[in-house]
């Protein structure tokens, strides 16, 4: 029988989970911030070629670890070639987004993530949602509306782009949670190779010769973005969901911070302030399912009443 860890040892497993899932957060949002540079000299299909090709440094030896084979033994197969789309969607579309657009702004889109997951969770996963949830989806969507800066410009393709970006994004959440039983390798595994294929036919006739320094930042995208996977998944297994998830929005901290000490970018009062609402609503959802989840029934109200 294993001995179980001492209240030291516990302390120490959630501490270091909190420090992998704040390094997980900032090498993303270095990823986006070098993706921003590239997507400006180059097509988003040659980023995305070389930078799926990069990814494989990192997942190379983890597939031939857990064996080749095991890729193609996946559950539910129509549904692993969906969320594979989306997750494809998800990345070209990110870099189309902020080939025009402020990192900060775009982050501030993909930060909504958790509340469409929610909205969708309750239409694809058969969750309730009461109506205190429904409320914050829908606050949520507001500081969304307030972000895209209330006017004619803000249906602009790039607006676009971070918005069906962000449902991609969403959507493919939803289907981890049916995919679960699928390791992480395999998962990322197939959405880099789709990636890859995505960016070999996009950059048909767009290709463009690079340096040194711009092909090593290319291929650094994938490693950069695979090491992140992996310790956001190891944070995942050291420290409790409920802990780890809010952080997740310091990503838009570090986009404001690196948008602004790479590209100059300052966030004006519209950004900032639906970021500010999309944050305290994301939250919210998650901490009511959190209570509903924990804590015993009589001692919440009702989420439906």
């Amino acid at each position: 029988m294993q001995p179980q860890p001492t209240a030291t040892a516990f302390k120490n497993f959630v501490l270091v989970g909190v420090v992998l899932m704040l390094l997980g957060d900032f090498l993303f949002a270095l990823n986006d911030a070098m993706g921003k540079w590239l997507v400006t000299n180059f097509s988003v299909g040659q980023v995305l070629l070389i930078r799926s090709l990069g990814s494989f440094i990192i997942l190379g030896p983890l597939i031939a670890r857990q064996g080749p084979a095991q890729l193609f033994r996946v559950e539910l197969k129509r549904l692993q070639v969906l969320r594979v789309l989306f997750a494809t969607v998800d990345v070209g579309l990110f870099y189309a987004a902020v080939a025009y657009l402020p990192l900060a702004d775009v982050m501030t889109f993909y930060m909504a993530g958790p509340i469409y997951v929610a909205a969708l969770s309750h239409v694809f996963l058969n969750e309730k949602i009461g109506w205190r949830r429904w409320l914050a989806v829908f606050v949520g969507f507001c500081g969304v509306v307030i972000a895209l800066r209330p006017s004619s410009a803000m249906l602009s393709l790039p607006s676009l782009f971070g918005i069906v970006g962000s449902l991609s994004f969403a959507m493919t959440l939803v289907l981890n949670r049916y995919l679960r039983n699928t390791s992480d390798t395999t998962l990322v595994g197939w959405q880099m190779i789709a990636a890859l294929i995505v960016g070999a036919v996009l950059s048909i006739g767009a290709w463009q010769p690079t340096t040194p320094v711009e092909l090593t930042g290319m291929l650094a995208l994938g490693v950069v973005a695979s090491c992140a996977h992996l310790l956001i998944t190891r944070s995942l297994k050291l420290a409790p969901a409920s802990l780890l998830a809010p952080l997740q929005y310091s990503l838009l901290i570090w986009a404001i911070a690196l948008g602004y000490l790479f590209f100059g970018d300052v966030p004006d009062l519209y950004v900032i302030t639906g970021g500010m609402i999309i944050v305290v609503a994301g939250l919210f959802i998650f901490h009511r399912k959190n209570l509903l989840e924990t804590m015993p029934p009589e001692a919440v109200a009702p989420d439906g009443h």
